[in-house]
């Protein structure tokens, strides 16, 4: 009766240990399969983020070059209108000084043109100036041609400027939306690697626990099979109980 009941209860107990054991087992294989997935998407959005500072530094550093040049050549060009409309003016100036000597007499160039006559350093004309027409008129033309390199230049200048400036703010402005989507990136993926972190310590924590719970059942599963699962005897220990059943039968005879 008592090897029965021992039985029963070894059955009985084995049977729940072995479930509680796999079980727990289980909870742990669950629990560090989450954990890897977590660990290895924390790692891959932690490298994402520092690929998109980075490239942010980068952005940076090309704006800030972008803005160096844009302002030398912005000063570059203020220097040359400011000398291309200075010479415009001063050859509209002349031409029109020339233009009333030449063409109203030399009466207007006395009372007209003496700025001329100081700019050029000439003596006064004569007043009878017919032979020197042909003259006059090369002159203009002259002049003329240099007002109409003049306005040319002045025109290219400020078409260049406008294509350069319009170019700088267009990519500049696309900057700034790079910079605000990558900025947002950044702000999202760590966000996200930080609560993935956390659930890591958490799943950490719960694998802790069950591990230390299934350590204490592996240690009462081990003492319990020693205590109902028979062990085969060894040569030595089937020797000696030889010895002592025949010791017995001796003593019994005697």
């Amino acid at each position: 009766a008592n090897d029965a009941t021992e039985k029963a209860y070894c059955d009985e107990e084995m049977a729940k240990t072995e479930a509680k054991k796999a079980e727990l087992e289980g909870d742990v294989e669950t629990l560090t399969s989450k954990i890897d997935r977590a660990a290895a998407s924390s790692a891959k959005l932690k490298e994402e983020v520092k690929e998109l500072q980075q490239e942010l530094a980068n952005l940076a550093r090309t704006q800030a070059e972008m803005d160096q040049i844009r302002s030398e050549e912005h000063s570059d060009y203020s220097t040359a209108k400011s000398d291309l409309e200075l010479g415009l003016s001063g050859v509209g100036k002349a031409l029109g000084v020339l233009r009333d000597y030449y063409q109203g007499g030399g009466a207007s160039m006395i009372q007209d043109g003496s700025d001329f006559n100081a700019f050029m350093q000439q003596p006064a004309m004569p007043e009878k100036h017919t032979a020197a027409g042909g003259a006059g008129d090369a002159i203009l033309n002259l002049l003329e041609v240099v007002e109409s390199d003049f306005s040319d230049n002045l025109a290219k200048e400020e078409a260049q400027e406008a294509d350069a400036s319009a170019v700088y703010d267009k990519t500049t402005q696309e900057n700034k939306v790079t910079k605000t989507l990558k900025n947002q990136d950044v702000k999202y993926k760590t966000q996200e690697f930080k609560t993935l972190d956390k659930n890591i310590a958490d799943l950490s924590s719960d694998k802790s626990t069950v591990s230390t719970e299934l350590s204490a059942v592996n240690e009462y599963y081990a003492k319990l099979r020693d205590r109902c699962i028979a062990k085969p005897e060894s040569y030595a220990d089937r020797k000696a109980r030889r010895e002592a059943e025949i010791s017995g039968l001796k003593e019994a005879l005697q």
